[in-house]
């Protein structure tokens, strides 16, 4: 399997304000390139394109290729159950409004630290894939992940029987403090599970990174666009086995085919140019924090200020470009320790900080941009 993966949630539209306006033309076009090209993998879920993806892989993809050209992958939608009937009920609506009997990969979408116990462990949705793999309607069976590697070592412990994982991991979220792609693909590798890449491009930043980058880049493989640096960086690792790009025109869809087709591994060299990259997005930042973590210690309400500021930082770097899981990231951390809004404005942190940054006036813009 060719390691390109075609996210099915950014198809092209005729109305920008309605996500079930998907141009069926042009998304058949994009398939049949894209099948063409040797590329199988279909990614779909429950509610992209304001629940209407999973119809048009159907009418796009099963209605005109054989079943057994492609990989198609869906997900249960954690964030939407409320009792055990809720699951077979889906699942059975998937399968119609796909058009298959059954589905090659299949994922628990969203496994987070504020639905793992309450929803996914009481409402046995693990036990529920694994009954529909027995039956043969799944063929693989693993969840998505937005959380830190603390509580995805816990999932993978309790439940080894799933094969893969589904991570954000993008060249720039790699050593981040609040979502650590590197330390939730370590402990994926540890666990002896395959990992699949949602995320690449980051909502398409890393397709548009600051003019400095841009040339930096540039100026290494002048033909190279910079979502090729992205893609090709996540696809390089060992365990992975896609890399999901949502697609949204030929243009895009053809770039990432002509390097992924016969995928070139980033090298040493390269790996340091995108080290230089990093730093220069990171200028860009508002919040200098060096994530030291010496303002933890004493921090009365627990509150994760390095993770807290790597997160704002990254939203206001994404500004209007696109989805952004950032704020998922905090709102999940609120299960395990503070948030921005439970700051006492003691100052401990502040004394503590080697930056001497004003952590308490940072926090207030952190819980305004997060909390409103």
């Amino acid at each position: 399997m060719k390691k390109l993966g075609f996210g099915m949630m950014r198809l092209p539209v005729t109305d920008p304000d309605n996500g079930k306006s998907v141009d069926i033309d042009a998304t058949c076009r994009m398939v049949d390139a894209f099948l063409e090209n040797g590329f199988t993998y279909f990614d779909t879920a429950y509610m992209y394109h304001s629940y209407h993806s999973e119809n048009v892989v159907r009418e796009a993809l099963v209605e005109r290729h054989p079943r057994d050209s492609f990989l198609l992958a869906d997900k249960m939608p954690t964030m939407f159950l409320k009792n055990e009937e809720d699951l077979p009920r889906i699942f059975d609506e998937q399968l119609k409004k796909c058009g298959v009997d059954y589905f090659d990969y299949y994922l628990l979408h969203d496994i987070n630290g504020s639905n793992y116990d309450n929803t996914a462990q009481r409402l046995r949705e693990f036990e529920f894939v694994s009954e529909k793999k027995a039956a043969g309607q799944i063929t693989h069976m693993g969840f998505s992940f937005h959380d830190d590697a603390e509580l995805l070592e816990r999932v993978l412990t309790d439940h080894p029987e799933v094969e893969f994982v589904q991570l954000q991991i993008n060249y720039l979220d790699w050593e981040h403090e609040g979502i650590q792609s590197r330390l939730c693909y370590e402990c994926a590798c540890r666990h002896g599970k395959k990992v699949i890449v949602m995320e690449p491009v980051k909502g398409g930043t890393l397709a548009s990174v600051p003019a400095e980058a841009e040339k930096l880049l540039r100026d290494y493989a002048p033909d190279a666009s910079p979502a090729s640096w992205a893609i090709r960086f996540a696809a390089s690792l060992d365990e992975v086995i896609v890399v999901l790009s949502g697609m949204s025109n030929m243009d895009q869809l053809q770039d990432n085919m002509s390097f992924m087709k016969e995928l070139k591994p980033i090298n040493p060299d390269e790996l340091g140019v995108l080290n230089e990259a990093v730093k220069i997005i990171h200028r860009s930042v508002e919040i200098p924090c060096t994530a030291c973590g010496y303002c933890l210690e004493g921090c009365p309400k627990k509150i994760p200020i390095p993770r807290y500021f790597a997160l704002y930082n990254t939203e206001r770097l994404l500004g209007s470009r696109g989805f952004s899981p950032q704020e998922e990231y905090y709102s999940n951390s609120g299960v395990s320790y503070g948030l921005a809004s439970d700051c006492v404005k003691c100052g401990k942190c502040e004394t503590a900080c080697p930056q001497h940054l004003q952590i308490r006036e940072y926090l207030r813009h952190v819980k305004e941009l997060f909390e409103g």
